[in-house]
């Protein structure tokens, strides 16, 4: 199985591999990934192996394809399943000799697939992303059917005792600034929910977002709340352990958010230029908050004009869903 390469298209990937490992018990199944989202199959109990893939450019590029080609050639898999739309990851499979080679087919890719399936249509399957990965299962007749209701879901992590007391913000997103609520915003909804739950606060992010991470955490320090910055600081798996410990989770559309509604954990996701009925947490304990503009949802990765999706939610509206969100799983637990 070829891994997509962002953590929120892995986490919405993780439906189709568990429902192939139950179709398939006793398969032995590998899964290439980048590493970037290789912690997070590795925890998955559908994942018999990850193999990463490092690739890098230019010339290095192509050394990688043909040294990950070889690696999986000596494997002798029987099957090869492309989650990921990328000419690359037809052609490093193609390399393999793999008489199976299951994609669907685009990106000028028919040729190199021994079974290229017709990408779905607008309209005839759910709009999720999660449905894109299991439809091509279908169409390939590995599965056949699924459900349209059942929710993403990761494997259990450890929690830690103090997760009833830790408020989880991760304020960035990779997408690009666009996707991103207000900094000050997100620092001011979080002191209001560690106020009124006697909780801390940790805040999450990638290397590339330890500065918009710092001004959130150093807001929330101002106010006098115990905060943690663990921005740039934690492996994927890691985060993952870390972000099954909070009571909620207040984020961007982002992998961060993926993976705490996947978790089981309380979200609340502030969305603007992005469609949150394709790319939405699908837990069941997670809201999504949007201020309906005319131009939203653009997919523009910059705002062109005042970022009004974004800069007309409020923090209040933030901070009384994630409370709201606290008292029905106080209730439910």
């Amino acid at each position: 199985m070829r891994a997509p390469n962002w953590v929120g298209d892995a986490v919405m990937s993780v439906p189709a591999l568990q429902a192939l490992r139950t179709r398939f018990p006793e398969a032995h199944i590998s899964i290439l990934a980048h590493p970037s989202v290789s912690g997070l199959y590795e925890r998955e109990r559908f994942c018999g192996e990850v193999i990463v893939y490092r690739r890098g450019q230019g010339i290095r590029r192509l050394r990688d394809i043909w040294r990950a080609a070889a690696d999986l050639r000596r494997r002798k898999f029987d099957c090869a399943i492309l989650l990921p739309n990328s000419f690359e990851s037809a052609a490093i499979v193609r390399l393999t000799g793999i008489r199976v080679r299951i994609g669907y087919s685009r990106d000028s890719r028919a040729l190199l697939l021994s079974h290229p399936i017709p990408v779905p249509s607008p309209g005839e399957t759910p709009r999720h992303q999660r449905f894109y990965y299991l439809e091509l299962l279908k169409r390939a007749r590995l599965i056949e059917s699924y459900s349209p209701d059942s929710p993403v879901r990761l494997s259990p992590a450890i929690s830690s005792p103090a997760a009833a007391r830790v408020i989880g913000v991760s304020p960035g997103a990779a997408y690009g600034g666009a996707k991103r609520w207000l900094p000050e915003r997100f620092a001011e909804a979080a002191v209001r929910i560690a106020r009124e739950r006697d909780a801390s606060v940790a805040v999450f992010g990638s290397r590339q977002e330890i500065v918009v991470c710092e001004v959130v955490s150093s807001a929330i320090q101002a106010a006098d709340i115990a905060c943690v910055n663990f921005a740039g600081q934690t492996t994927l798996a890691e985060f993952i352990e870390r972000a099954a410990a909070c009571a909620v989770f207040l984020t961007n559309d982002s992998g961060a958010m993926h993976i705490a509604s996947a978790l089981g954990v309380p979200t609340v996701a502030v969305f603007g230029p992005t469609d949150d009925e394709a790319t939405g947490p699908a837990g069941t304990q997670s809201r999504v908050i949007r201020h309906l503009v005319e131009c939203s949802p653009c997919m523009l990765r910059e705002c062109p004009i005042d970022h009004r999706c974004m800069t007309r939610v409020p923090s209040s509206l933030v901070a009384e869903t994630a409370l709201t969100l606290l008292a029905a799983d106080r209730q439910n637990a």
